[in-house]
């Protein structure tokens, strides 16, 4: 059943526009409230923010809604999404609720849940979700006196996730004598990530750590990475670390001011585990997204690569259902199953300054673990989704593709899950092969169906 409000990772527009108003936002509340209930005791759910100006009318929304069912809500502000994960679980609350558009600009917002145990929610439950806000079954609930919720603020919240992402980092390590670029978007890690690296005892010269509410991710943080690269050369630091919006991606650079990406992180630290027999089945979990490259790297080192589908919570899953213990996204997006149950950018970091250290490594030598195929993607804004291989005329540009390429290269297209894009992404020997093929594509979509075409 296709669904209405939810993407592929929560309900997600421009702030104040239909589906993500403070109407919506209410609704959203009640259905969770009554979802997460499972008897007459008192029920809690957490609500924790980015730093975007939206999120002070989508939180009390959200609280007026869940409070409304009788469900007392856990404010505990901006903190990143997987900090709110974990609270979530460690806190024992009923749910978990995240306002963030995360790498998106700060005109936009969004709304993801966590079930009790920090997981994010199942397509099936937010089909419930939407089911009751359309059918209007809640209309009818509504408590009253003493039965309705309350709104509680957790002032402690944040010394709580820096407690936990230090305890992530072993024992026997510190940072001390390492000087780190940290970039944080202006966004909701703006306090713990510095927090977190200066307590293990790293130099720490800090960017994108003054949020004014509409200066989120703008030319910061991993969307810019160029940034950060700079400052780790005009400082001469050891390695930079930039972070996304809600902190559940990361991207780092080296010494040098190389920018290393996904890919090439989950291949030195899947390498590390597996030398050190500590990576589950010797397995990593990708997207289709992810460089040959990765396969070519695990496969040298003993291990393994299962590919999922484009989107974190689809590597969760797999992860979950083959009991694999790290895997990612090659935009930044790394899990580390057994200490968090979603993407985490700073404790990604902390796992990759675990290996720095321990190996006595640079990050640049580390990176060489793994060597990528060219790889291009281009992106078409596009009027509305539909399915690009039934339209004759981008059909015929694909298949020419995948022709010329053959088995030494491939094609992958697909829309953006939150905006309205066509990523047309190619992979093959030949840089300018692929780079041609890819602007071929782009021409014809943005042609046949781009943004400007339809109106």
């Amino acid at each position: 059943m296709k669904k209405k409000l939810f993407g592929t990772d929560g309900v997600r527009g421009v702030a104040n526009i239909p589906p993500m108003t403070t109407e919506t936002a209410m609704q959203l509340g009640r259905a969770a409230a009554y979802l997460f209930k499972d008897g007459n005791r008192r029920h809690r759910i957490v609500i924790g923010k980015d730093t975007r100006l939206s999120c002070y009318m989508i939180e009390n929304a959200l609280a007026a809604g869940i409070c409304s069912m009788g469900v007392d809500v856990l404010l505990v502000g901006p903190l990143p999404t997987p900090g709110i994960a974990f609270i979530t679980s460690s806190m024992r609350a009923d749910a978990g609720v995240v306002i963030s558009a995360s790498h998106n600009p700060y005109q936009d917002n969004g709304i993801k849940f966590f079930s009790n145990d920090g997981f994010k929610l199942p397509d099936a439950l937010e089909l419930k979700m939407e089911d009751l806000i359309f059918s209007k079954k809640i209309e009818s609930l509504r408590p009253i006196a003493s039965e309705v919720g309350k709104a509680y603020r957790i002032d402690d919240a944040v010394g709580r996730y820096v407690v936990f992402l230090k305890n992530s980092f072993p024992k026997d390590l510190d940072l001390k004598g390492l000087r780190v670029v940290l970039d944080c978007a202006n966004g909701a890690a703006y306090r713990v990530a510095p927090a977190v690296l200066e307590e293990l005892g790293a130099e720490v010269i800090p960017l994108g750590v003054s949020p004014n509410g509409t200066n989120i991710n703008a030319g910061c943080g991993s969307l810019h990475p160029e940034v950060m690269s700079e400052a780790v050369k005009e400082h001469r630091a050891h390695l930079g670390i930039a972070l996304d919006g809600d902190a559940d991606r990361v991207i780092f650079c080296d010494e040098f001011g190389n920018v290393v990406d996904g890919d090439h992180i989950m291949a030195l630290c899947a390498v590390d585990l597996i030398k050190r027999k500590k990576l589950a089945h010797n397995t990593l979990v990708a997207t289709v997204m992810s460089n040959m490259g990765l396969d070519i790297a695990l496969k040298q080192a003993g291990g393994k690569v299962v590919k999922t589908d484009v989107g974190d919570r689809y590597v969760v899953e797999a992860m979950r259902e083959g009991g694999y213990s790290l895997g990612g996204e090659q935009s930044g997006h790394l899990i580390f199953l057994e200490h968090n149950t979603t993407g985490d950018g700073m404790l990604s970091a902390l796992q990759v300054l675990s290996v720095i250290q321990r190996s006595g490594k640079p990050l640049s030598e580390l990176a060489e673990v793994m060597v990528s195929l060219p790889q291009v993607l281009v992106n078409v804004r596009v009027a509305e989704k539909t399915d690009l291989e039934s339209i004759p005329e981008i059909k015929k540009e694909i298949d020419h593709a995948r022709r010329v390429l053959g088995e030494n290269g491939r094609v992958l297209i697909r829309f953006s899950g939150t905006e309205p894009l066509v990523r047309i992404m190619l992979e093959g020997q030949d840089k300018y092969q692929i780079t041609e093929l890819a602007h071929q594509i782009a021409a014809v979509v943005e042609r046949v169906m781009g943004e400007k075409k339809q109106q």
